[in-house]
């Protein structure tokens, strides 16, 4: 039977981003995907003006009649949430929903370049710890993966690329699918993401990290760690930030989960995918409100 996933996200009719994104990658990648609107709105949040209609209220009737139909899910995959109130419907459906046998992806959606979102609170923030802690895989931003941790992200950020020697940042904790070395950036990103490795939590995809390697080139990357590993996967910086990149790319992480590829594999090929996209994007001028040009490279996902 083709595996079902639980998408729980908002959707907007303009941004290519959210449930829009989930439901064409997951498609693709041949595993179907059962969306729980978390709001609809007219387009995302990015543009200068936009209607959202808040399906909060909505929640619990998906959760009644899911759970009345004997519904069973491979995965649950969450996204965009507006409120505390939709993290507790959240924890609400997870205790019907997420048995043993799936697993529980989420992506804090709480910020980006050092800044929150307009919904964020310190309560939201302490229901999204929570939620992220019963996750079996996170995939956060720099910002999210410093709000997570207290860290601080202008000091994160600025720091300075040094040519690090094997005593300070050994080899052995750090591999790398690219001309990437280990400066202070990546070594602060890691140590970081691995603190969240513990308990049910096994895997930290930190995404959207822009860095110099040792060739002087601009990449941006995505850091996959475990508790005893990390690894770093990038490509050259193309310029640009775009709406639902990272929509994109946890949509792929799910997806290539629940067909039983490996972790590193769905990164590279999502990698790949987003790469593709960016660079069409920037060559078209594409404004970044309206998201990535996708579409057109979705047969690179098909099985």
């Amino acid at each position: 039977m083709t595996k079902k996933i639980a998408v729980i996200n908002d959707l907007s009719g303009f941004g290519r981003c959210s449930l829009t994104a989930a439901i064409s990658v997951l498609s693709a990648m041949g595993v179907s995907p059962c969306p729980l609107p978390t709001a609809i709105l007219s387009a995302q949040t990015g543009y200068p003006s936009y209607y959202c209609a808040d399906c909060t209220d909505k929640m619990e009737h998906f959760r009644r009649e899911w759970e009345k139909m004997g519904a069973e899910f491979a995965g649950i995959y969450t996204g965009f949430v507006a409120s505390e109130e939709q993290i507790r419907q959240i924890f609400r459906f997870l205790d019907t929903f997420h048995k043993n046998n799936s697993f529980l992806l989420v992506d804090p959606v709480m910020g980006d370049d050092g800044i929150p979102y307009d919904m964020f609170s310190d309560t939201l923030l302490s229901l999204m710890k929570e939620l992220a802690f019963q996750a079996d895989i996170i995939t956060p931003n720099v910002t999210e993966l410093c709000l997570l941790t207290g860290a601080d992200y202008m000091s994160i950020t600025q720091a300075v690329t040094t040519e690090s020697s094997s005593e300070e940042h050994p080899q052995s904790s750090f591999a790398t699918s690219g001309p990437v070395h280990t400066d202070n950036l990546l070594e602060e990103i890691r140590v970081l993401a691995q603190s969240l490795c513990q308990e049910r939590l096994k895997h930290v995809i930190v995404t959207g990290i822009r860095f110099t390697d040792e060739k002087g080139i601009r990449q941006m990357g995505n850091l996959y760690a475990t508790e005893h590993t990390c690894e770093i996967f990038s490509f050259p910086y193309v310029g640009g930030s775009y709406s639902g990149t990272g929509d994109l790319f946890a949509s792929c992480l799910c997806a290539g989960i629940a067909r039983g590829d490996d972790i590193p594999s769905v990164i590279q090929t999502a990698g790949r995918f987003i790469e593709l996209a960016l660079l069409d994007s920037v060559k078209e001028k594409i404004d970044r409100n309206d998201g990535v040009n996708y579409e057109k490279y979705l047969s690179l996902l098909i099985p």
